[in-house]
């Protein structure tokens, strides 16, 4: 009978994560951030330009067939060096919240399922880290390691779990008393193996969806502290250090800092129109 009550579960949960067909709205943002990552693999290995290398001699030109988004103060082409910033910062961003993601979680759905005083002590140390400001954490660990993309990497994960944590534990907390638990409970199972293979599993996607817009978000920050010199150091280049070289010639060569700042809006309206267009697919819109 508990298996029965197991599998019946099983299969209602499984029903409910059935993917729902993409929006338009959905179709667009996704089509507009694999533009983008696209580009950001392919263009710097067909460019002829070393996106590093200074050419004095070329400084500063606009737009033009040989440098479609012109060159920076010391003559590096601003498309290439763009493109590998879009690099840098999309995988910098996609592993902060992979971490981010996977030990909140985890930790989330342990003390959730532990309950007691290890759920009260740890529910604390979660609101504690939501409370302290993002940015003072970040600007700590960068004090602490020294600056580059490694500290604020560290810097965000630091204080970045305590989200998925919390979601984490709410949805645990909302599963743990379900039949489908109780059976594998009564089935003898073990509980790494009840959290692990039945627990985490439904509750993972929440925290998925939120991550969806978590990683354009890791960018900005990233791109923020490297445009305040605590990011990637040069000659290597994210976004925000591209954006931050071009300040001071705003006026005289406005392309430098253009570009790269338009990358990020552009993955920001992407990743944006697939959260909304999942968001009103759940909602039956």
């Amino acid at each position: 009978m508990a298996d029965l009550v197991l599998r019946s579960g099983l299969r209602a949960r499984t029903r409910a994560r059935v993917p729902f067909r993409w929006s338009p709205e959905t179709t667009v943002g996704a089509v507009t951030v694999a533009v983008v990552v696209v580009a950001a693999i392919i263009g710097p290995l067909i460019s002829p330009w070393d996106p590093n290398k200074p050419d004095v001699l070329a400084a500063l030109e606009p737009p033009s067939l040989e440098h479609w988004m012109g060159t920076d103060s010391v003559g590096r082409d601003v498309l290439t060096r763009s493109l590998v910033g879009t690099q840098i910062s999309l995988l910098a961003g996609v592993m902060i919240t992979v971490a981010t993601v996977t030990i909140g979680t985890i930790i989330g759905a342990l003390v959730a399922y532990a309950g007691g005083w290890v759920d009260a002590f740890v529910s604390r140390v979660v609101d504690t880290a939501i409370a302290i400001p993002f940015i003072v954490v970040v600007l700590a660990t960068v004090a602490i390691l020294g600056v580059g993309t490694l500290s604020v990497a560290v810097g965000m994960v630091v204080v970045g779990w305590a989200v998925y944590a919390r979601i984490a534990r709410a949805e645990v907390l909302s599963l743990r008393e379900h039949e489908f638990i109780m059976a594998t409970r009564s089935l003898g199972y073990s509980s790494p193996r009840i959290l692990f293979r039945h627990v985490i599993p439904n509750v993972i996607r929440p925290g998925l969806t939120f991550a969806t817009m978590d990683v354009v978000a890791a960018m900005v920050v990233l791109a923020a502290m490297s445009y305040l010199g605590f990011g990637t150091q040069p000659p290597v280049a994210d976004l925000g250090s591209i954006i931050a070289s071009g300040q001071p010639f705003l006026l005289t060569a406005w392309w430098i800092s253009t570009l790269p700042a338009f990358i990020l809006i552009v993955l920001g309206v992407g990743v944006g129109m697939i959260d909304d267009g999942f968001s009103a697919r759940r909602k039956g819109r």
